[in-house]
């Protein structure tokens, strides 16, 4: 086997135990799992807590229809509201409640937790961390989405 398709393999076996262990924490304390608080992290971030449907499904690297699958659960559940556009009908936007915000705060405590577990000292150094980040970043990865909210 290759080294490049093995360490393929290395980072999607981390890539799956990472989001287990997210969803496990997020879904056990705030019944949502990590594709969620994703989806929450953004529009909060986002001006006015609420961004074109269009553009959160690109933000988040899925199709229109997979964006909108993902946000009736919140919908249901009082976090995201469905907009329109006064303007323009056919645009829609996807906003955070103030029960989302709400959310959004005690998963983003409870995701920080999870972060500081895994790559926390002594097992982590900051410069390996750091030098992580940049791998990935090289890669095509993204962090946490520009902060134009204040407060989350």
């Amino acid at each position: 086997m290759s080294e490049a398709l093995d360490v393929s393999l290395r980072l999607v076996k981390a890539q799956a135990a990472l989001v287990r262990r997210f969803d496990s924490r997020l879904g056990s304390l705030h019944g949502v799992s990590l594709a969620d608080f994703m989806t929450l992290l953004h529009l909060g971030r986002a001006e006015g807590g609420r961004m074109r449907r269009v553009d959160l499904a690109q933000a988040l690297g899925l199709t229109a229809s997979g964006v909108t699958r993902g946000l009736v659960p919140l919908e249901r559940i009082g976090l995201v509201v469905r907009e329109t556009d006064s303007r323009d009908a056919r645009v829609a936007y996807a906003a955070l409640t103030d029960t989302g915000r709400e959310r959004l705060g005690h998963c983003l405590k409870a995701a920080e937790q999870v972060a500081a577990e895994v790559f926390g000292a002594p097992d982590w150094s900051g410069d390996e961390v750091a030098a992580l980040s940049g791998l990935l970043t090289r890669m095509g990865g993204t962090g946490l989405p520009e902060d134009h909210a204040a407060g989350v």
